[in-house]
C-alpha cells in the first residue's frame, strides 16, 4: 500500500484511542488519602472491603466539611468508574441524615473542587414519593451543592433508583467532556443523565470515595478506565 492511500485512509478511518484501566480492590487502606474520614478495612455482608466514616473534627457547626478518601497518582478526565458502594445512616445522626454514599470525580486538589454522583440509600423505599424521587444525586462543589441544583433546577440533577440502605451496591459512572451518566444495579439504562457537567469538557482531577454527614458507608471493587 503506497504512502497516498495510506494517508487518505487516514482521513476516514476512526482515531483509535487506547484506555487504560486501573482495579482498586480496597481491601486495604494504602494509596488512599483520607480527608476528614477515617478509613479501615472492613468484612461487610461477607465481602471484604473498606469501611469509611466521618472524623471527629472540631469545627464550628453549620461550616462545610468535605469528607472523603482521594485515590493517589490517578488523574481522571474522561472514562468510567465502577465500584460496589453500600451507605447506612450513622447511629446518633442527624435527622436529616440518609446514609449518602457516592464518588467523586475530577477531584481538584484542594479536596473541595469536585464533581460527584451520590446515592441516598433510605430514600429509595421511603413511604414519601418526594424522596423517593430523591435516591440519586449530581453535585458539583463549592459552586453547586445539592440544595441551590435542586432550588434553581428541581429534578433536573437528581432521580428515583430502587436502594436499600446497609446493601452492597453496584454503581457505574460514564463521563464524557460536558456529559455523565450514572448506572446503578447493573441496569442497561441511566438512573440519571448530565449533559451539562460543571468542571467543564476539558475537566481533570482525581477519584475518590465519598461520603455525607451522618454516613457509615462501605466500599470495594472501585475500576477506573480513562483516556
Amino acid at each position: 500500500m503506497n504512502t497516498r492511500v495510506v494517508a487518505l485512509l487516514a482521513l476516514f478511518l476512526p482515531t483509535v484511542v487506547i484506555a487504560q484501566s486501573a482495579r482498586y480492590p480496597l481491601t486495604s487502606a494504602a494509596g488512599l488519602r483520607p480527608h476528614n474520614v477515617v478509613v479501615e478495612p472492613a468484612t461487610f455482608q461477607g465481602k471484604k472491603g473498606l469501611k469509611v466514616v466521618a472524623a471527629q473534627l472540631s469545627q464550628p457547626a453549620g461550616t462545610p466539611v468535605e469528607t472523603l478518601a482521594l485515590i493517589n497518582d490517578l488523574e481522571f478526565g474522561d472514562g468510567v468508574i465502577e465500584a460496589e458502594i453500600a451507605g447506612d445512616v450513622a447511629p446518633g445522626a442527624p435527622e436529616g441524615a440518609r446514609g449518602f454514599v457516592g464518588i467523586a470525580f475530577r477531584v481538584q486538589s484542594d479536596l473541595r473542587t469536585y464533581d460527584a454522583f451520590y446515592l441516598r440509600p433510605t430514600n429509595g423505599r421511603a413511604d414519601d414519593q418526594v424522596r423517593r424521587n430523591h435516591s440519586a444525586q449530581y453535585i458539583s462543589h463549592p459552586d453547586w451543592p445539592w440544595f441551590r441544583l435542586r432550588k434553581e433546577f428541581p429534578s433536573k440533577y437528581e432521580s428515583y433508583v430502587d436502594l436499600q440502605p446497609g446493601t452492597w451496591t453496584k454503581v457505574r459512572i460514564e463521563v464524557q467532556g460536558e456529559q455523565a451518566r450514572l448506572y446503578v444495579h447493573d441496569m442497561q439504562q441511566p438512573t440519571l443523565i448530565v449533559n451539562d457537567v460543571k468542571s467543564g469538557a476539558q475537566g481533570k482531577g482525581a477519584v475518590a470515595l465519598w461520603i455525607d454527614v451522618g454516613t457509615v458507608a462501605h466500599f470495594r471493587n472501585l475500576t477506573v478506565s480513562g483516556k
